[in-house]
């Protein structure tokens, strides 16, 4: 780690307000390249920090990071932040098990004003903030820093519709993949904001010149009748101004200088109303890889800071590494979708990470990134299969939660033939519980008309994701981050029949039913327990939604007592269901319930924290040992 005189002597960031421009220049270059020898140790976010360093030591110099209330959106940008706020020897925590988390939190630091992690949050958040102070006659000032990605989500302009105070739009021209749609090109016309301006004033001052005043008062009456028609044309901001804030900019975020001036004027204009600060950055700046590709290291695994190159662990040349269920889907989608041209696919700025920019480069036509707008992905996949196309909404577990309404009102009561492919199911280890998918089980449930999936491995992947659309119903299959178990995957494809399990393995004692992630844990803990003179049954239930109840039953019946497994909330989700229908057939076996206990699971590794939640095979050997152990 280089040393860093000036960030080492901070010890708090109220001094920064005091620094010089030369010592902000220099507390800029120490920062940045504090992040990159940290991230390339720990991995983490890393190309969107690098662009937000000199907004950061701006604000840093101009607002009081305790007093005033700066709310980051997503947490993607706000190591920086961090850093300055008393955290920067606890870096080599981050996203560890008990470390610092990769967002924001209020529990862990008291500059941490809202907890983060889902975008498009802080204009709302700093607006309660901001309402909460005027009605308790407080003096502070509120800051919601937004990135142009979370711009796109409709939660964003509702809380713009109401705010009164600083908003700063960080605009990178990305979120995570490249943005889309008409707001990102509407943010890259803002520029010629500064031509309208210059030609303004050179109109006026021709009009001053002409030496008679009837011509000249007639000549100024006109320009002012077609200056707002005139600014419409020339200044995009006025979206922002007729929302009833003051817009400035756009400036280059990256010149200290510059951005000091103009969040100096954005702060005595916030006396006077409302305030958008435009503020143009770029992802991965001061970091020659990262500005390059700032997609590839959004987030990175740790890597060499001089030459740019991940650090994988070494694998056994001996076994072939399994490709990821996201891959996989990836793939099987196309293979589909090549001999159905219904076949359409629907994701929320999440080409990469789903898997859909496989499916993206075979059918370009097809594929649709809506940016960061949940909701509206759901709603126009439902608009797509009312014209009899087959959609795929491909998004996260973690990022469907926003989009609840949505599947419930505009898919499943109007029982449209929606698939939802939700990748990142369960625990999903570092970025924590803003992102592990546990809920999705109990949140989907509940839908009605909805069939709900989840395979026991990557090939098993590929015949639910054909279920799903052939079944022409709502239907969605989780499945989890990372690389599948290696089975070969069978050609061709078979569809599996609508709430039909699979028994795996015939016992006496225990019934162990499991879904997805599951299975494989209670097949090898079948094999341990068999060992130890305990018989059980092993049963993939494949469908949590429809059960089924037939052979769950017959097992349950058959066997002394019964084990349910799963890697998702215990309360509404699979083993609910489980224990639901145990009671709805009057079947009194006691029960197991292995699941995430109804508490917020931190970031960490994941296996460690498959074990603390005593999931891991040791963790489930001992529970289960136990339990067959009773009277």
């Amino acid at each position: 780690m280089k040393p860093s005189p000036l960030l080492d002597s901070i010890i708090s960031p109220q001094q920064i307000q005091h620094f010089s421009p030369a010592q902000l220049e220099q507390l800029t270059v120490e920062l940045r390249q504090f992040l990159i020898d940290s991230i390339s140790e720990t991995g983490g976010h890393f190309s969107s920090n690098l662009g937000t360093v000199e907004l950061t030591v701006a604000l840093a110099h101009q607002f009081d990071f305790l007093v005033d209330r700066i709310v980051w959106d997503v947490g993607h940008q706000a190591y920086p932040y961090k850093i300055l706020t008393g955290r920067k020897d606890r870096f080599p925590t981050l996203r560890k098990h008990g470390g610092l988390s990769g967002f924001q939190k209020r529990d862990e630091s008291p500059y941490d004003h809202f907890g983060a992690g889902h975008a498009s949050t802080s204009i709302s958040a700093a607006l309660g903030m901001a309402t909460a102070r005027d009605l308790q006659k407080q003096d502070f000032a509120c800051v919601a820093v937004i990135g142009d990605g979370s711009m796109t989500a409709g939660m964003a302009f509702e809380g713009l519709n109401q705010a009164g105070f600083l908003v700063i739009l960080n605009d990178n021209d990305m979120s995570i993949n490249p943005n889309v749609g008409s707001l990102q090109g509407y943010l890259n016309q803002m520029i010629s904001g500064q031509y309208y301006k210059r030609w303004r004033d050179r109109i006026e001052n021709a009009i001053k010149a002409i030496p008679v005043q009837s011509v000249s008062m007639r000549l100024a009456k006109a320009a002012k009748w077609s200056e707002e028609s005139f600014k419409r044309i020339a200044v995009p901001g006025l979206l922002f101004e007729d929302l009833g804030f003051s817009y400035l900019g756009p400036v280059n975020g990256h010149d200290l200088p510059a951005t000091l001036k103009i969040l100096a004027e954005a702060r005595k204009k916030m006396e006077q109303g409302p305030v958008l600060l435009h503020v143009q950055t770029k992802k991965g700046f001061g970091y020659p890889p990262a500005l390059k590709d700032p997609l590839k290291w959004h987030g990175v695994t740790a890597f060499d800071p001089e030459t740019g190159e991940i650090r994988k662990v070494a694998a056994d040349p001996a076994v072939p590494a399994a490709p990821s269920y996201t891959s996989v889907f990836g793939n099987a989608l196309v293979d589909l979708a090549r001999r159905d041209p219904k076949i359409v696919a629907v994701t929320a700025a999440m080409l990469d990470g789903t898997g859909l920019n496989i499916f993206q480069k075979a059918f370009p036509d097809r594929c649709f990134d809506v940016g960061i707008a949940e909701q509206h992905a759901v709603t126009f996949a439902a608009g797509m299969a009312v014209q009899g196309m087959r959609p795929v909404a491909a998004i996260y577990s973690t990022f469907l939660q926003r989009g609840f309404d949505q599947v419930l009102h505009d898919v499943c009561l109007q029982n449209l033939p929606v698939t939802f492919a939700m990748d990142r199911a369960g625990l999903v280890g570092a970025d924590g519980p803003t992102h592990h998918g546990l809920y999705d089980m109990a949140y989907l449930r509940c839908m009605p008309n909805l069939i709900l999936m989840a395979p026991k491995d990557e090939d098993e992947l590929r015949r639910m994701l054909l279920t799903a659309l052939y079944s022409n119903r709502p239907a969605a299959l989780r499945y989890p981050r990372g690389a599948g178990l290696g089975v070969p995957l069978q050609d061709p494809v078979v569809a599996l029949p609508i709430g039909k399990g699979e028994l795996l393995r015939e016992g006496d004692q225990l019934a162990l039913v499991a879904i997805g992630t599951m299975v494989a844990p209670a097949q090898a803990l079948a094999d341990r327990l068999e060992a130890e003179g305990i018989s059980c049954a092993v049963l993939n239930a494949r469908f949590i939604k429809p059960l089924d109840r037939d052979l769950i039953g017959h097992w349950a019946r058959s066997t002394r007592k019964v084990v349910a497994l799963e890697e998702g909330c215990a309360p509404g989700g699979f083993t609910s269901a489980v224990a639901e229908l145990l009671a709805d057939e009057d079947i009194r076996r006691p029960l197991l319930r292995c699941a995430v206990p109804d508490l917020l699971v931190q970031h960490g590794d994941q296996a460690r924290l498959m074990d603390e939640q005593g999931l891991s095979l040791e963790a489930l050997l001992k529970r289960v040992r136990a339990f067959a152990a009773e009277p």
